[in-house]
C-alpha cells in the first residue's frame, strides 16, 4: 500500500531505535516531516540523518518525558518545528520494567506512570486543539498485548498499557467530531533494542501466539502508519492487536 504524507509533520515519541526508528522511517519515506524525540542524542542524530540522507526532512528533540515540564518543552519545540501544528502524534515512548508486584519500587511506580501515561496525556492536551482547529490529525498509542490479560510479572507494565488504552477510547470520543482521529496498536513480543535484554524469554513468549515467533519493528510500523494514514480515516477508538495472533488463543 502506498501513503502520501506529504506536507504533514509527525512528531513520534522514543524515535531513536525499535518501533519508534521504524515508524519515523516509514512515515519520512511517504513524504512526512518528523520530529525525532528521545534520550540518546548520538542515536537521535543518527536517525535524522538517515532521513535526510534518504531525501526526507526530520529534525531531532533531545527530552527525558519523565517529568511534566520537559514534555511541555517537547510539546512547544513540535509546534515550532511544525509551523505551528502537528498533523500526527504516536506516543511510542515507554518503560517496561518486569517483575513481581512485591519487588517493586515507588521510583519504577513513578516512573512508569510518568512515561507511559502522563506523556502521552499531556502530549495530547497539548498537541490535538491545533489539530482540533485545523480540522483534521491523527494520534496512535502504543500499547502492549499484556494490558488486555493477566500475566504473572507484568502488572505495572500491564496496567500503565491498559490506562493508555482507555485513553484511546476516550480521546477517539472527545476528539472525533473535530476530525481528530485516535487509535491504538497493541504489539505482542517484538524483536528490537528495547527487547535484546529478555534473550531466550522473548523467543518463549512468542512460541504461545499462533505465529510462534517475535514481530519485527517494521510489523509494528506498518499498523501505526495505516492508522494514521487517509486508508483509515473511518477508525475511530480502535485497539488493533499486532501480536502474532496472541489474543486469539
Amino acid at each position: 500500500m502506498t501513503y502520501d504524507f506529504t506536507g504533514k509533520t509527525a512528531l513520534v515519541t522514543g524515535s531513536t531505535s525499535g518501533i519508534g526508528r521504524a515508524t519515523a522511517d516509514k512515515l519520512a519515506a511517504a513524504g512526512a516531516r518528523l520530529i525525532i524525540s528521545g534520550r540518546d542524542i548520538t542515536r537521535g542524530q543518527a536517525a535524522v540523518a538517515a532521513i535526510r540522507q534518504a531525501g526526507g526532512t526530520a529534525d531531532f528533540v533531545a527530552v527525558e518525558l519523565s517529568d511534566a515540564s520537559s514534555v511541555r518543552q517537547l510539546i512547544a519545540w513540535a509546534l515550532e518545528l511544525g509551523g505551528g501544528h502537528v498533523d500526527i502524534l504516536v506516543n511510542n515512548a515507554g518503560v517496561f520494567p518486569f517483575g513481581p508486584t512485591v519487588d517493586v519500587t515507588d521510583e519504577q511506580i513513578d516512573s512508569v506512570a510518568a512515561i507511559n501515561v502522563k506523556a502521552p496525556f499531556l502530549l495530547v492536551a497539548g498537541l490535538a486543539p491545533a489539530m482540533i482547529a485545523q480540522g483534521s490529525g491523527a494520534i496512535v498509542n502504543i500499547s502492549t498485548m499484556v494490558a488486555n490479560f493477566g500475566m504473572p510479572g507484568m502488572a505495572l507494565y500491564g496496567s500503565s498499557k491498559a490506562a493508555l488504552q482507555l485513553l484511546t477510547k476516550a480521546w477517539a470520543a472527545e476528539f472525533g467530531g473535530h476530525g481528530v482521529r485516535v487509535n491504538a496498536v497493541s504489539p505482542g513480543p517484538t524483536r528490537t533494542e528495547g527487547t535484546a535484554g529478555m534473550g531466550e524469554g522473548l523467543d518463549q513468549l512468542a512460541a504461545t501466539t499462533p505465529a510462534g515467533h517475535p514481530g519485527a519493528a517494521t510489523d509494528i510500523a506498518d499498523a501505526i502508519v495505516f492508522l494514521v494514514s487517509d486508508s483509515a480515516r473511518h477508525i475511530h477508538g480502535a485497539v488493533l492487536p499486532v501480536d502474532g495472533g496472541r489474543l486469539a488463543v
